[in-house]
């Protein structure tokens, strides 16, 4: 495996060996690795199935998402799994526009992720005209399609829509919102590797095409429950009645299409 670099914004803090399983010695690790749902999401985002992401050496992913947000998790532990670049903004950068394109210009960032109210100030700022990355994701709020249009007017990459509720581990959907992408809205999309998504009636079964129902989300990145809440875990997750001894947690409106 690609040896891993870890660059902070002012010049290259430490270059980190060949990498073994982890990227880094375990006592970095034991205080975050205790929760499953950190490996499970970036050992989905490594690609499986319809949704793959495939960072290179050459890759250089962007960590300006406060750490208290899961979206950082495969910031700062994807690049080092595949031997790619991780470049730390400094703190609080993540508010400053012009300084988040500087950042992409001057570090030759090709993976970054934007909740999509800061895509939209972004894309705002002169600063942002005609950046080029490999890909930029989007989450954390619903991505309005007025503004997928205005990003690939105005950057050159790919953007990806991501939807995931709380009781899963991050990301639960994506879909590839790219320049020829006309749907309005956007939509949440395909369900990521190893993870279920049913759109259901009252009677927990599945809608018709076009119906509105109830999401549905079941996997192996699933929550086990609400910390000390034995009641509303008990409402809330239920038995799979698709898959025995599986589960699958009620959630938002939604429809088929």
């Amino acid at each position: 495996m690609s040896a891993a670099c870890l660059v902070a914004d002012s010049g290259p803090l430490i270059a980190l060996g060949r990498l073994d399983v982890l990227g880094l010695p375990s006592r970095y690790f034991e205080p975050v690795l205790v929760t499953s749902s950190v490996w499970l999401e970036v050992t989905r985002k490594l690609g499986q199935g319809r949704y793959a992401i495939v960072l290179e050496a050459y890759d250089r992913v962007l960590q300006k998402t406060p750490a208290t947000f899961d979206v950082s998790v495969w910031e700062f532990f994807l690049p080092l799994l595949c031997g790619a670049t991780l470049v730390v903004a400094r703190p609080d950068a993540h508010r400053d526009p012009t300084e988040l394109a500087r950042l992409i210009r001057g570090h030759g960032i090709t993976t970054a992720h934007f909740v999509p109210s800061m895509l939209d100030a972004f894309l705002a700022a002169p600063a942002s005209e005609g950046l080029q990355l490999r890909r930029v994701f989007t989450s954390g709020e619903a991505l309005d399609a007025a503004l997928r249009d205005r990003f690939h007017a105005r950057v050159r990459a790919e953007l990806h829509n991501l939807y995931g509720p709380t009781e899963a581990a991050v990301d639960v959907s994506y879909w590839p919102a790219s320049a020829q992408d006309c749907s309005r809205p956007v939509p949440i999309g395909f369900p990521v590797w190893n993870t279920r998504l049913y759109v259901l009636d009252a009677r927990m079964q599945p809608v018709p095409v076009g119906v509105a129902g109830d999401l549905y989300l079941g996997g192996v990145q699933l929550a086990r429950g609400y910390l000390g809440r034995d009641d509303l875990t008990a409402e809330r997750f239920l038995a799979d009645p698709f898959l025995a001894g599986e589960r699958t947690p009620s959630g938002r409106e939604s429809s088929t299409t």
